[in-house]
């Protein structure tokens, strides 16, 4: 269990001044000359703060031996420190600091073989309380014990408090759940693509966003993932098998190699762009100052963010687009996206470009090209782009201090013709149904269909 023993370790770490304080009021040290100190902090917290000491051995028993003295020794320091909870003890810095421990536990419900409600039975069964939908960010923060919370933003998204375990539970090992931070969800559940559709995901792995956009698809259409690394595409296809995932097409390359005018690629619609990026937006598990991206670092990673970004808004059948990162870094994001509108020559209109290039039109010399337009996704969510310019605002942004998320930047583009009706802002009716109602490919009228779902025991 190399996930549980990182999170003792990490705990053990942020709570590290509190436990040397315990050990120096219980003199734990002097009378176990033999233990080291490190391991020392490692016990008391998972005997006081933790599971209650799972490890066997005579490190267990030593632990045990000195329980009534460490517990009256907790209860001193409380009571000095006027307190009543173990979180209270830390530091303001440390208590507020956005460790991974301290977001909340998101469960995104996998469609493709449960659904919601057969997801919170199966919860209840096992002896947690469900609490409904949340009304606001706030009362996910009030989330403790076996107490379960409906997100307010995402209809397939359950909230549990901080540190849930669930990579033991059925429901993970079958794959009809999937550990995905909120944030995460977004690109996928903002793309909203049509059942039917054809969709690249440009930097696929590890997954979850594949994941994501197959349930939205309903496994009904392609999805076209591309990525460099040949082991973690083959962890990515074990967990979209897991995941009941169908009609996808895992391949070994740099997307900015993929020829746009592919016949292949000539009904792809809709692109996912989750590109690398300086992860500022990532929270670690364990507390540490994570050295600044360097003004190099940043300049490359910018320089290739913009030229993905026009590769992918070149393919010439593309209705909409959304691009991501995990970076707090406006150069980044927001920088990103207007470098590239203002490379495109604006964000509304048309453009003439010549026959051999893409959106040519039979039998005509000049033809003419959509552009792509910065869209209003989202208006209910919290967090806006940054003033970066005019429409920024348009773009969300998510943070662990604002939306209890890591950190996160989401672009969304659409074309359009002219003359054609604004695009709604993306997903409509979210707080509803955000694909419900969807466009169908090819025009076809859309139709009701039931599915059948696996039902957990």
């Amino acid at each position: 269990h190399v996930r549980q023993l990182f999170a003792l370790v990490s705990e053990t770490l942020r709570y590290s001044p509190v436990l040397e304080k315990l050990l120096a009021g219980a003199a734990l040290l002097q009378a176990e000359k033999k233990l080291p100190p490190q391991l020392a902090k490692v016990l008391v917290y998972d005997l006081l703060f933790g599971k209650g000491l799972k490890c066997g051995g005579r490190w267990k028993a030593l632990a045990r031996r000195h329980r009534a003295r460490l517990e009256a020794e907790l209860a001193r320091l409380k009571v000095q420190q006027q307190v009543s909870r173990n979180e209270d003890l830390l530091a303001p810095a440390q208590a507020a600091s956005p460790a991974a421990s301290q977001l909340p536990r998101y469960v995104r419900v996998n469609t493709l073989k449960t659904c919601v409600e057969d997801v919170i039975d199966f919860f209840k069964r096992q002896g947690y309380s469900y609490l409904g939908k949340a009304a606001s960010v706030e009362e996910l923060k009030t989330l403790s014990g076996k107490k379960f919370l409906l997100d307010l933003h995402l209809p397939e998204l359950l909230v549990f408090p901080p540190q849930t375990d669930f990579h033991d539970n059925l429901l993970y090992t079958s794959g009809h759940i999937i550990l995905q931070d909120k944030a995460s969800c977004l690109p996928a559940f903002l793309l909203a693509p049509a059942a039917g559709s054809h969709v690249i995901d440009a930097c696929a792995a590890p997954g979850n966003k594949t994941s994501h956009l197959a349930a939205i698809l309903k496994n009904k259409g392609q999805i076209f993932a591309f990525d460099v690394d040949t082991k973690r595409l083959a962890t990515m296809n074990t967990m979209l098998m897991r995941a009941g995932v169908t009609g996808f097409q895992l391949t070994q390359q740099d997307f900015l190699t993929v020829d746009p005018r592919d016949p292949k690629y000539s009904k792809v619609t809709y692109i996912l762009l989750d590109p690398s990026c300086s992860g500022s937006g990532m929270v670690s598990r364990v507390p540490r100052e994570e050295p600044a991206a360097s003004a190099e670092r940043l300049r490359a990673l910018t320089a290739f963010q913009r030229k993905v970004l026009s590769h992918a808004l070149s393919f010439p059948a593309l209705r909409r687009l959304v691009y991501s990162t995990c970076s707090l870094h406006r150069e980044e994001n927001e920088d990103v996206v207007q470098a590239v509108l203002q490379e495109q020559g604006s964000a509304f209109g048309y453009a003439r470009c010549s026959r051999g290039d893409v959106g040519r039109s039979a039998g005509s010399a000049l033809t003419l090209i959509l552009r792509p337009r910065l869209v209003n996704a989202f208006p209910s969510w919290p967090c806006r782009g940054v003033a970066a310019f005019p429409g920024a605002e348009s773009c969300l942004r998510a943070s662990p201090a604002d939306t209890l998320t890591h950190g996160f930047f989401v672009a969304v583009l659409e074309r359009r013709g002219e003359g054609a009706a604004a695009p709604s802002s993306l997903p409509a009716a979210a707080e509803d149904n955000p694909h419900q109602g969807a466009e169908t490919e090819s025009g076809a009228a859309p139709r009701k269909r039931k599915r059948k779902k696996q039902r957990v025991k």
